[in-house]
This record gives structure tokens, C-alpha cells and sequence, in this order.
């Protein structure tokens, strides 16, 4: 009995960082396009895919929850996790999604201590202070009204929630990836 529950929070948590995933993914892609409004004047569809996310975002999120989980209230060492682990993670997807399409989609190649372009010490410490942000602000205010959500859904219309904004998503990998492919 006690393996099925630990089975059953483990679907759970799975559960929840996917649907975390999403709510990010949509933020992210959110600030990014109005960013890209302010800067143009017009509308902008930021990131890779078509559909409204940056998963950039939401993998960012996501790792920061499961990195920064035990570390809330320590600023300083959310600022440093932070700062250490979206500067990895942002620098790998760059290199991957230039290598796999040829095109990059941010360049800090002009900012003061960047490297190769992918990454900037000024970028750095925003992506650590968001983290800092994120974890002591934002995270808590998403999961207290996704929990207030949860509780009016039925458990299996969760996850057939959750199956179709996967299926959704993974064909907007596939769309998306296919039309940059054909650049």
C-alpha cells in the first residue's frame, strides 16, 4: 500500500511540473511578445514554435522548481543556482537548436562578457535575479491558484488535459520544427 502511494505522488509531481511546464512556457512566450511589440511596434511571434510558448521557459521553470525547492528564503543561493543553471541551460539550447536548424534565435554576441554569442553576464544575472523572482513570488502565487483549479477538476479530466496540451504540443515541435527545416 504505501509503494502505490509514493507511486501515485510521484504521478502527481509529474503531473504538476508538466502543467507548470505549460503556465511558464505561456508566460515566457507572453513577456517575450511584448517585449518584441515594445522594441517593433508590432506584434512578434517570439521563440520556436508557432503556437504561444517558449518551452525555454518552462524547462527553465521547471528546473529551477526541482533545483531551488529546499533553497526558498535563501536569495543568495537561489541567485547563484540561478544564475549557474539557466546560463548552462540557456547556452546548450542555443548550441542545439543552431545545430540542428542552422539559425539562432537571440544573440548576445555584442554584450560585455558574453561567450559565443549564446550567453552574457548581464543576461546571467537577470536569469538569477527572475530565479530569485520566480521562486519567491511567482511559483507560490501559480501554485496556489493551479491547486485552487485542481481541486474543482476531476482527477481524470486532469489528465486528459494534461494528454492534450502534450499531444498539442508535441505537434507544434513537429510543425514548427519541419518549417524551420525547410529554411
Amino acid at each position: 500500500m504505501n509503494e502505490l502511494i509514493v507511486l501515485e505522488n510521484k504521478k502527481d509531481k509529474l503531473r504538476k511540473l508538466i502543467i507548470y511546464f505549460f503556465v511558464y512556457a505561456f508566460i515566457g512566450w507572453t513577456l517575450e511578445t511584448i517585449y518584441a511589440f515594445l522594441l517593433k511596434g508590432k506584434f512578434v511571434n517570439r521563440g520556436f514554435l508557432i503556437g504561444p510558448l517558449c518551452p525555454i521557459y518552462g524547462f527553465g521553470a521547471v528546473i529551477l522548481i526541482l533545483l531551488l525547492g529546499k533553497s526558498k528564503g535563501k536569495p543568495g543561493k537561489e541567485f547563484l543556482i540561478s544564475v549557474i543553471a539557466f546560463t548552462i541551460f540557456e547556452y546548450m539550447v542555443s548550441y542545439i537548436l543552431e545545430a540542428i536548424f542552422g539559425l539562432r534565435w537571440w544573440d548576445y554576441s555584442k554584450d560585455f562578457l558574453n561567450l559565443q554569442g549564446r550567453v552574457s553576464l548581464a543576461y546571467s544575472f537577470i536569469w538569477g535575479a527572475m530565479g530569485i523572482i520566480l521562486i519567491e513570488i511567482i511559483h507560490p502565487y501559480v501554485s496556489k491558484k493551479l491547486q485552487k483549479i485542481e481541486r474543482h477538476i476531476n482527477k481524470n479530466i486532469q489528465r486528459i488535459i494534461i494528454y492534450v496540451l502534450v499531444i498539442i504540443f508535441i505537434i507544434d515541435v513537429i510543425a514548427s520544427s519541419v518549417q524551420y527545416l525547410k529554411c
